[in-house]
């Protein structure tokens, strides 16, 4: 007789249905795991029989067999502990079959059978609501689990508390969900002295998602405008903040079991690989990219990165998803992020700056900002020369509008967008074929204006493509119908940066 319970296996965000088979047969005693299982899996043999022991249960003196299938998929993570329990306990006629054969479980057991937190609840919680099965976690996964409302969640502090929950001697209750509301306590834009060109740009990109890239000496404030953006961006909606909380939870970064909708504003240090951009690594695990999925990839020094990396930017920018190729499997992780990045003109920072220029410009900065691909600069919507504060506004309070002012124009300007496309959150941003010629098409004036420019800058047609989308966000902030000609020269003046990113 053979007992079952079931576990996933993750690919990418995606929680696959594995079937946990436990067999006690005649023979030589032993305990043996077989279903392409990964080291982490493997050592769950020695795990579960510490965790029985710590209940004073023996096992047979019989030969022991689980099987984990589809044995061709490749089963990595400590999550299985829970699941082998499950079926073993069954198969010695601990546990009720019928009631263990519909649990979808995952949890890490210690040596004195606590079950440990592990990551992935909130997908393993959806794939237990598609096949119609109760999700069992371990307590601190509850919260997250439980949030997805379409199964019953039973969440256990032990193999013991499970144990007597499925045989009716203490029933489990039902976690609570605990959705984080957080505020956000960056920098205030009220906070920002001078920079009113800076300022608008910054506007601009949130409301229509658009991607900018910052260049300036050093100190003269690009990552404190960058820092500011997500005060500006309006909260996730509830679809995005389950797309987003699900690749978090692979991830194992969900905070106190919660969901949050606030956009995620990711900054990896320029020593950052390709494999922790993209995703990779032990279990293909996802990469800052799909991490600010939603929200704002922030690169700071942009040039810094070593351009391998930088040059991995550009199919997701366009696609908004990344696939991890392994050798075995191709996983997919959405990465719809704004990419929001600074540099400084040269390496030494001060080549626009006259007093302290040095001898080898402009050679410096074009080899210095030389390190962005042409093809990367052209996915990038907004270009600004961010100059030194005069001494005079940086000592002189000056009237500044707060973030909650012009956060509330952004979202407004989003609302147009996402009635206009038909789907929540979607923004100017994703305006691509008859949607951009509807909606983005200037008039007379303007087409006159486009032409000019598009001879004048050299445009391509991604260029070309990307200022449309910049002049209907401005459009949409001035609450135009619209694309007319002052739009798209606002929108020009945008593109072209001076100095070395002209």
């Amino acid at each position: 007789m053979i007992a079952t319970a079931y576990s996933v296996a993750f690919e990418g965000v995606e929680a696959r249905l594995v079937e946990v088979q436990c067999a006690i047969q005649g023979g030589a005693a032993g305990f043996s795991l077989v279903g392409m299982a990964d080291k982490a899996v493997s050592e769950s043999r020695e795990r579960v029989r510490a965790a029985l022991n710590a209940m004073s249960i023996a096992l047979p003196n019989r030969r022991i067999t689980i099987n984990l299938a589809p044995a061709d998929l490749p089963k990595e993570g400590s999550h299985f502990d829970l699941a082998i329990a499950m079926a073993l306990l069954a198969a010695i006629n601990i546990l009720p079959r019928d009631e263990v054969s519909r649990v979808l479980a995952l949890g890490e057991l210690s040596l004195d059978g606590r079950l440990l937190p592990v990551a992935g609840a909130l997908p393993a919680a959806m794939a237990a609501a598609e096949e119609d099965c109760v999700l069992l976690c371990p307590q601190a996964s509850g919260a997250e689990a439980a949030w997805v409302g379409a199964t019953e969640v039973i969440a256990a502090g032990s193999l013991a508390e499970v144990v007597r929950h499925f045989t009716g001697q203490a029933i489990l209750p039902p976690p609570q969900t605990n959705e984080i509301i957080e505020n956000f306590t960056g920098p205030d834009l009220s906070s920002v002295r001078g920079h009113e060109r800076a300022k608008r740009v910054l506007e601009i990109a949130a409301a229509g998602r658009h991607n900018l890239l910052m260049t300036g000496p050093p100190g003269t404030g690009k990552s404190l405008l960058a820092a500011c953006l997500p005060g500006l961006l309006p909260s996730m909606s509830a679809s995005e903040a389950l797309e987003t909380s699900m690749i978090h939870s692979v991830a194992g970064l969900l905070d106190q079991g919660g969901i949050s909708r606030s956009r995620p504003f990711r900054s990896p240090h320029q020593t950052a690989s390709k494999a922790a951009m993209t995703g990779g690594g032990k279990g293909a695990k996802p990469g800052e990219m799909s991490l600010a999925h939603n929200g704002v990839l922030f690169l700071d020094e942009m040039p810094e990165f070593h351009s391998d990396v930088l040059d991995t930017l550009r199919q997701p920018l366009e696609s908004g998803e990344i696939i991890v190729s392994r050798a075995n499997a191709h996983i997919r992780y959405p990465c719809r992020f704004q990419l929001i990045a600074a540099a400084n003109p040269c390496r030494c920072g001060y080549m626009t700056d006259p007093a302290r220029a040095c001898a080898r410009v402009p050679k410096c900065g074009t080899d210095y900002l030389g390190r962005i691909s042409g093809p990367l600069l052209d996915r990038i919507d907004l270009r600004l020369e961010v100059s030194a504060i005069p001494f005079d506004d940086l000592v002189t309070p000056g009237a500044s509008e707060p973030s909650a002012r012009v956060a509330a124009r952004v979202r407004a300007a989003r609302q147009v967008q996402s009635a206009r496309l038909g789907i929540e959150g979607r923004t100017n941003a994703d305006l691509t074929g008859d949607a951009l010629e509807k909606f983005a098409a200037p008039d007379e004036e303007g087409r006159a204006l486009a032409a000019l420019l598009a001879e004048r800058m050299g445009l391509t047609a991604r260029g070309y493509h990307r200022l449309l989308r910049v002049a209907r966000t401005i459009a949409d902030l001035e609450g135009c119908d619209g694309v007319h000609r002052n739009h798209l020269a606002e929108a020009a003046s945008y593109r072209v940066s001076p100095g070395s990113l002209g």
